[in-house]
């Protein structure tokens, strides 16, 4: 599997940082498989520290073995249990099991506005979910713990001409 990371700096050896805001899936190494999804994030991390400059770096997982040896948490589909997952950790209330690898949906910037008048009761559960079912969710996968970095491999960077 190619994964892409956007970041104001190229990250050849990835690390788990604790965040200074709470997340999607947690705490974690946050990629996708999307490019253009990880260029669009360079441009917002880049923005946001004011430092640096847009880069995508690009990693192969050895998925075959990292899934089989470490856990799993997959949502297919932005459903309720992507949903209460997702509100629990991003008010920092999660409680549930840790999993090695958490693979799913992405509340970007277009998916937050419905997640945001959910969580703030403007929303209620179903009528949240009917509205991200027209939207274009693009995935993420985290690497939320030490082991799983060891099935990533830093493979280079997407050429600067296509950060654009």
């Amino acid at each position: 599997m190619i994964l892409y990371h956007g970041s104001n700096a190229v990250v050849s050896e990835p690390r788990l940082i604790e965040q200074n805001r709470f997340l999607d899936f947690g705490y974690g190494f946050y990629a996708t498989t999307n490019k253009m999804q990880a260029v669009g994030f360079a441009d917002k991390v880049t923005k946001r520290r004011k430092a640096g400059s847009k880069a995508v770096s690009i990693y192969e997982l050895e998925e075959e073995k990292a899934f089989v040896e470490c856990s799993v948490l997959q949502f297919e589909y932005a459903d309720e249990a992507w949903l209460d997952f997702v509100s629990e950790n991003r008010y920092g209330n999660y409680k549930g099991k840790l999993y090695d690898f958490i693979f799913g949906p992405v509340a970007d910037d277009d998916v937050y506005t419905t997640f945001t008048l959910y969580t703030s009761g403007l929303l209620t559960k179903k009528q949240a979910l009917e509205a991200l079912k027209i939207k274009t969710l693009y995935n993420q996968l985290v690497l939320a713990s030490e082991r799983t970095l060891s099935y990533l491999k830093f493979i280079g960077i997407v050429p600067q001409e296509e950060l654009t």
